[in-house]
């Protein structure tokens, strides 16, 4: 378990937090006695996406025992801060414990925090008494709980599938690659067939911004050479909100038994909310491909690769 600064009062900061969704406001004096897990997020993420089983079902069995679950949304891209995006991703991912609306990161820095997605456990008293950071240490955190709640028994059994379906880390040879002039790496001029391992290339019109990069006429691609059993984009249609059409390739064919949940066998999906897309799930043994997304509209924006 990790131990922290037994006076840190790090709850303080949800007293002067705006919005709420799914909890009238929580204070640190309200919360005084009960044990509260803090699980930042942001609701693109895919790492905090195959967490949230968990939080949720930690949310299930312990709301009644003690346990409040507080969840601060401190967003990473500008469609984050979008409080109808926010409140959609809740409705759509079930998340049916407290949010709390963190634009401005006060939240965050109180908690001194610098991950997507990191649980905090803070004792009755107020004190921090364990933290992980990332994926992960289930049992860990669920043990942390019963022994701040005094109890002792088997942990929660959770099934984690679909988009929450852990990465298969054995195979998983691509890292988390922005596609935005910030932190946008690897980035080649290269046609889709020639990339080598990592390497990803835009073909078409594109503008490419600090955080993304905008599809300006109709019928551009952005493709990838990647080694993993998932490849997931975060994507957001064109501005004005009307919908993009896209196709995927995989080693320039539809995908079939390969496409993700959000393109059918054919390799065609609709690009329709600023969210994380999974295109790509690979059955069986995981092997190197050649991603390909082409936008049949102009405006569709691309954030950043995931792989799994």
């Amino acid at each position: 378990m990790s131990l922290l600064h037994p006076n840190h009062t790090a709850l303080s900061a949800l007293d002067s937090a705006p919005v709420w969704l799914n909890s009238e406001p929580l204070t640190a004096e309200a919360l005084h006695g009960r044990v509260v897990l803090v699980d930042f997020w942001t609701y693109s993420c895919v790492n905090w996406l195959r967490t949230l089983p968990y939080v949720s079902a930690w949310h299930e069995r312990y709301r009644d025992r003690g346990v409040v679950v507080v969840g601060p949304h401190a967003p990473e891209f500008g469609f984050e801060h979008d409080l109808a995006n926010v409140r959609r991703a809740v409705g759509e991912l079930d998340v049916a414990y407290p949010v709390v609306i963190d634009n401005d990161f006060s939240i965050w820095r109180a908690f001194d925090n610098n991950y997507w997605p990191a649980v905090y456990l803070v004792d009755g008293e107020g004190r921090t008494r364990f933290h992980h950071f990332g994926e992960g240490a289930y049992e860990e955190t669920e043990l942390a709980i019963q022994q701040l709640l005094g109890i002792e028994e088997d942990i929660v059994d959770v099934d984690a599938g679909g988009l929450a379906e852990a990465a298969d880390w054995e195979t998983l040879e691509s890292p988390e690659t922005y596609v935005g002039r910030a932190r946008g790496e690897r980035r080649r001029d290269k046609s889709a067939d020639e990339l080598a391992l990592n390497e990803w290339a835009l073909a078409g019109d594109w503008s490419v911004g600090a955080e993304a990069a905008v599809l300006e006429a109709a019928s551009g691609s952005i493709a990838y050479r990647f080694g993993a059993r998932d490849l997931n984009l975060v994507l957001a249609p064109p501005e004005s909100g009307a919908a993009a059409r896209f196709s995927v390739r995989l080693d320039g064919e539809p995908p079939g038994e390969a496409h993700g949940v959000d393109v059918d066998e054919a390799g065609e999906g609709i690009l329709d909310e600023p969210r994380m897309y999974q295109l790509v799930r690979q059955p069986g043994a995981a092997r190197e491909r050649t991603f390909e997304m082409t936008f049949l509209e102009p405006g569709a924006r691309a954030y950043v690769f995931t792989f799994g």
